[in-house]
């Protein structure tokens, strides 16, 4: 049984997981609107949501294609989820706990199951809050502006730091961390490192790291970036993350 201690532990823990997720989106000026998806089978509440939200200055995303959820998430990076528990082919949980293995996006439950079991479970799974139908629409807006406010605050805090998966990356002093283990990135790798972090999930072309290293004044060839790729892979095993970096042939590379 979960108690309250539990899920508001794992609230803490996971807005540490949101800095780098946070710093992976676009530069945003005044006129950047967050865009949220909505992840619900109801065609009428989805109308709803949509009208409550971009009638409040949000970019709203209907996901269609439920069978193929996860990958229209991570194509789509929106600035945050709104996902019901019961929709078709997969259950909300379980599609929360397979985003949170390749995303820190922010996800907020909206569900007719009103449990603190089914509540516990939802922020212990990685929900950054959970809120039950039928819902007053202004308490819906505070909770999404109270979310995205507490990433942007606490992205503020650590604007050196990185995080990915459950590694600190002080991009400054070029040093990854993992609990009482650190590891030291010559310039190269940091490079490297820090621009497959910011294009996580996305294939990094090695035409386009190659430019990056030549922006920074590192004037290598291509077999000069292999061999720095190699080095970086290593420095990653030792601390438990082997095979995160995935060669895609004739093309360049993935941080999965």
């Amino acid at each position: 049984m979960f108690c309250i201690k539990t899920f508001q532990c794992y609230k803490t823990v996971r807005l540490n997981v949101l800095y780098s997720w946070y710093n992976n989106k676009k530069n945003c000026g005044e006129q950047y609107m967050n865009k949220i998806m909505i992840i619900e089978d109801d065609k009428l509440i989805c109308n709803e949501l949509s009208k409550l939200l971009e009638n409040n200055d949000y970019e709203t995303i209907v996901l269609k294609d439920f069978k193929n959820a996860l990958n229209e998430i991570l194509k789509a990076s929106p600035d945050l989820i709104l996902l019901d528990i019961n929709i078709p082919f997969i259950n909300g949980k379980t599609l929360l706990q397979n985003l949170r293995k390749k995303s820190n996006i922010p996800v907020i439950m909206v569900t007719s199951i009103n449990s603190e079991t089914d509540e516990a479970l939802s922020i212990s799974y990685g929900a950054d809050d959970y809120i039950t139908k039928p819902y007053n629409p202004n308490i819906l807006l505070l909770r999404i502006g109270a979310v995205l406010k507490r990433i942007k605050s606490n992205y503020n805090k650590n604007a050196n730091e990185l995080i990915y998966r459950e590694l600190k990356f002080d991009y400054q002093k070029g040093i990854i961390k993992k609990d009482d283990m650190e590891i030291e990135l010559t310039k190269n790798e940091m490079i490297i490192f820090y621009y497959l972090l910011n294009h996580q999930n996305k294939i990094v072309t090695r035409e386009e790291l190659m430019t990056t290293l030549w922006d920074n004044k590192e004037y290598v060839n291509e077999n000069a970036l292999t061999v720095n790729i190699s080095r970086l892979r290593n420095k990653l095993k030792e601390i438990g993350y082997e095979d995160v970096i995935d060669t895609r042939k004739g093309i360049g590379y993935i941080l999965l």
